[in-house]
Order: structure tokens, then C-alpha cells, then sequence
């Protein structure tokens, strides 16, 4: 009896054949193909963080996995730490002295101008006399300031002969100056003094004064107290409306 040829044999005959002759180049072909177009275009897989993003993980599963990173990967590495941490430290320390320069309190000064004018009028019992002075108020500061409460008080030998208080005196913007003008009445009960400054053969009557000022002040949330004292001279027997200066304090 003749031998059948079995399909096995002859599938192992031909194809076989086909099959050592291809099986070199079939080696270098991976098991599984990929096909990232398909799974890119369906949504089951997501980048890989850990392989520069060419990698693919199974979509769902992100929380799970565990990314390996080499010591030498760049992500390790913090870049420009040392510069974020110096331009940190240097806004602030800038803010800082900004805010130090424009609200730290500085001075709030009185000085006196002159006597801008002085009228005189005589009565039976007192000699009285407005006198107008004009004050500078200067401010030094990089916010408005708040005058209130001004006193003077004004002294001949020790004898009160005038005063005034004005509890609303004027606002200061920032890095001004103000010339403020006020008016002082003077009463002279004296029976010398009042003599004195009708006696027509004297051609000036001079009457010197002594001024006691003090006014208060508000800015950056905090009140002060401002004192000044001068000396300024008037003639109490004539009116007088030329300016002149008050004499500063002796040493």
C-alpha cells in the first residue's frame, strides 16, 4: 500500500521550507505590534510621564502605577533655585524699604513769618491792639496732616496781655507749606503801659511781646504736640500795616 501523504507532512515540507528561509527576518519583529494610532484615536492609553511623554499607559490606571525616574533625570535637579529664592528675598527687602521711606513719621515744623499788621484803639480804661502774625507750618511727610487746637499766648514781663485758641486750624498735604495767618488781641490794662503808648512826644511806642505757641497735630494714625515761643515787637501807639519780621528767640 502506497503511503498517504499527510497535510502535516506537507505543510511541514512546504511551508516549512518558507518559513527557515524568512525566519531570520521575522526575529527582529516585536511579538506584539504596536499600534498607537489606534489607541492614541481611542482614548485607552495616556502619556507616559516618566519616558519624556513617548511612552503610553493604560487610560484609568494613573493613580495606580508607580513612575520609576533615573537619579540623573533632570526633573530631578531643581533649576534656578537659587536665583527664584534671591529675587524673592530681594522684592520683599525692596517693598519693605518702600514702605518704611513713605509712612515712617517725620518732622511736622512751626516757624514764624512776621507781623503782618497791628491796629490800635484807645479807651478809657485799656489800650486795645489786633495784631495779625502770620505762621509757617511745614510738612515733611508723604501724607496729609491735620492742625487742630492752635493756642497762643502772649506775654509782656511775665503779664499775660492776650490770647487766642482756634480748635480747626487748616490741613497740609503731603511735602507742603503753609502760610497761616491768626489774630491775637492784645488789652493793655496797665496805667504805665497805657501812658506809655499815648504819650505823643515819643515818635515809635515799642512794645515788645513774647509769643507761647503750641498746636496739635494728626498724620499716619497718631496725634503730636507742637510747641514754638518767639519774641515779635509792635508800636502800640499807632496802627501799622507794613509786614515786618519777628525776632527769633535769644541765645
Amino acid at each position: 500500500m502506497g503511503g498517504v501523504p499527510s497535510r502535516c507532512d506537507g505543510g511541514s515540507g512546504g511551508a516549512g521550507s518558507q518559513h527557515s528561509g524568512s525566519g531570520q527576518d521575522n526575529d527582529s519583529q516585536p511579538i506584539i505590534e504596536k499600534d498607537d494610532s489606534r489607541r492614541q484615536s481611542s482614548g485607552e492609553t495616556a502619556h507616559c510621564p516618566t519616558c519624556q511623554g513617548t511612552g503610553r499607559i493604560p487610560r484609568g490606571q494613573e493613580c495606580k502605577l508607580v513612575a520609576v525616574i533615573s537619579c540623573n533625570d533632570q526633573r530631578l535637579r531643581p533649576r534656578h533655585t537659587k536665583l527664584y529664592v534671591a529675587v524673592s528675598v530681594g522684592v520683599c527687602l525692596l517693598v519693605s524699604s518702600l514702605v518704611l521711606f513713605f509712612l515712617f513719621p517725620r518732622s511736622v515744623l512751626l516757624s514764624p513769618v512776621a507781623v503782618k499788621s497791628s491796629f490800635v484803639y484807645f479807651t478809657d480804661d485799656y489800650v486795645q491792639i489786633n495784631i495779625t502774625n502770620i505762621l509757617n507750618i511745614t510738612n515733611h511727610n508723604f501724607a496729609t496732616v491735620h492742625a487742630y487746637n492752635l493756642t497762643v499766648q502772649a506775654l509782656n514781663f511775665e503779664m499775660v496781655v492776650g490770647t487766642v485758641s482756634i480748635k480747626n486750624v487748616t490741613s497740609l498735604k503731603p511735602l507742603s507749606i503753609i502760610m497761616y495767618s491768626f489774630v491775637i488781641p492784645i488789652r493793655l490794662k496797665d496805667p504805665d503801659l497805657r501812658n506809655y503808648c499815648r504819650k505823643a512826644s515819643l515818635p515809635v511806642h515799642i512794645l515788645y511781646l513774647h509769643l507761647q505757641m503750641s498746636m496739635t497735630v494728626y498724620y499716619l494714625a497718631h496725634y503730636e504736640q507742637l510747641s514754638l515761643e518767639t519774641y515779635e515787637y509792635i508800636d502800640c501807639g499807632a496802627n501799622s500795616t507794613v509786614p515786618h519780621s519777628v525776632q527769633p528767640l535769644p541765645p
